[in-house]
């Protein structure tokens, strides 16, 4: 087909934005103008992959503007309110969702104007939006709109499934109506004023206690078959499940020789709490010390507070590293539960601990668990014994390994990036 303008809007972060570099490298590979209307401080970093960038600020610009790292505007917010990851999920609805969904909201009215500016400057075939809350100008520019969920799939709301954000058993939903009743409760007034200045902006308005449209044409979501949730909550026709979005644009990783030259009894782990969790230095040094003193060897994603810990004797490390290339060498993977990290541990089948501090890493941990593809554990309150105990019974346990292997390659098999890019492309077509 000819050549179209696509453009995706990501929420700034590393797990949307990822998820939206694997398609749009797929599409860009088939001759199409791919641009990234992107939060400033992704700035750089989308253009040697290929891509236009259009760079958007949510706020009012820093005075040291320079200093900004990508996705900064979110790693100095859960900075900030971090000591809320400690309480349950029920109390961080007030203390830590509310605030955490007025600064996506703020972020969309301030930055309104310039993505109608985007928008008419490049007149796209399509437009892509990775998020949690609506941009208005994203669905009233008078081309397809595509929603694209990637985080948990609880965020589709339903009846019959957990409420979101919410870590709660899929078993037990009796468990469920005091938490939705604290929802109701903190995010009606939110919607409101939210779903009204929508209105304002020409857009239709929200689903009630929704914050973002579902299009009419194509709605995607990343979550493989094994752990979705469509058993209870069937999706429409223009809901596509992608299994997997595993981009092909992470260097390669060679095994230093100091993981590699281990006894055959010491397995590779890999550790990860995503660029936000990882910024929890305390957290960080507590598992170094643990896992220090086992006989595995580990390969620790350190992020952005890299200089304020060491590691272990039996690892190693650095503030960024190539995920995609790394999840296939390892025997296990200790997440915070992130959407990404989860999806492609399932790809590469690879068993997980997951530690959740926040937003939807609840919900897959507790899926990861209840579906037996990992262990959740406390974050904040889990003893020694617990996390080495999970280790030895996920590694030991070799019926599971095989079954994780097998549900790998099924969704290797499925091409979830491929087939995200042709449906995109045949509705710009």
């Amino acid at each position: 087909m000819s050549s179209k303008t696509i453009l995706f809007w990501p929420e700034s972060a590393y797990g949307p934005t990822n998820n939206c570099i694997g398609i749009g490298n797929v599409l860009k590979n088939r001759g199409h103008n791919v641009i990234f209307a992107a939060e400033s401080s992704w700035g750089g970093r989308l253009s040697p992959l290929g891509f236009k960038e259009e760079l958007v600020d949510l706020s009012a610009p820093p005075e040291n503007a320079d200093a900004q790292s990508a996705g900064q505007f979110w790693k100095d917010f859960i900075r900030d309110t971090s000591p809320e990851f400690r309480k349950p999920t029920v109390e961080q609805l007030e203390t830590f969702i509310t605030p955490t969904r007025q600064a996506l909201i703020d972020g969309a009215i301030y930055c309104e104007p310039r993505l109608k500016e985007i928008i008419a400057k490049h007149k796209p075939d399509v437009i892509i939006e990775d998020n949690v809350v609506c941009f208005p100008a994203t669905v009233t520019a008078g081309v397809p709109f595509v929603r694209i969920v990637s985080c948990n799939p609880l965020e589709i709301l339903g009846e019959k499934i957990a409420p979101p954000f919410s870590g709660l058993a899929e078993n037990d939903p009796s468990s469920w109506n005091s938490y939705n009743q604290a929802y109701e409760k903190t995010q009606r007034t939110v919607w409101e004023k939210f779903n009204a200045w929508v209105v304002s902006q020409g857009a239709p308005a929200l689903p009630d206690l929704d914050f973002i449209h579902t299009s009419k044409e194509l709605n995607m979501y990343v979550y493989p078959t094994e752990l979705d949730y469509t058993d209870k909550r069937p999706l429409g026709n223009n809901w596509h499940r992608i299994d997997s979005s595993v981009r092909s644009t992470d260097a390669a990783f060679e095994l230093p020789q100091e993981v590699t030259n281990r006894p055959a009894e010491s397995k590779l782990i890999y550790l990860s709490l995503g660029s936000l969790g990882s910024a929890d230095v305390e957290l960080m040094k507590r598992l170094i010390s643990i896992l220090g003193k086992t006989k595995h060897k580990f390969i620790v994603s350190k992020g952005p507070q890299a200089n304020e810990f060491e590691l272990a004797s039996n690892m190693v490390g650095a503030e960024f590293l190539p995920q995609i290339s790394i999840i296939p060498k390892v025997d296990l993977v200790i997440t915070h539960g992130g959407n990404n990290t989860t999806t492609e541990s399932v790809h590469f089948g690879k068993p997980m601990i997951v530690l959740p501090l926040f937003w939807d890493q609840y919900d897959n941990a507790q899926r990861v668990h209840e579906k037996g593809h990992g262990i959740r554990l406390a974050t904040y309150a889990f003893k020694d014994e617990e996390l080495t105990g999970a280790i030895d019974k996920l590694l030991n346990d070799s019926a599971l390994l095989s079954k994780l292997n097998k549900i790998g390659e099924a969704v290797r098999s499925r091409k979830g990036i491929e087939e995200a890019a042709t449906k995109i492309e045949a509705l710009a077509k």
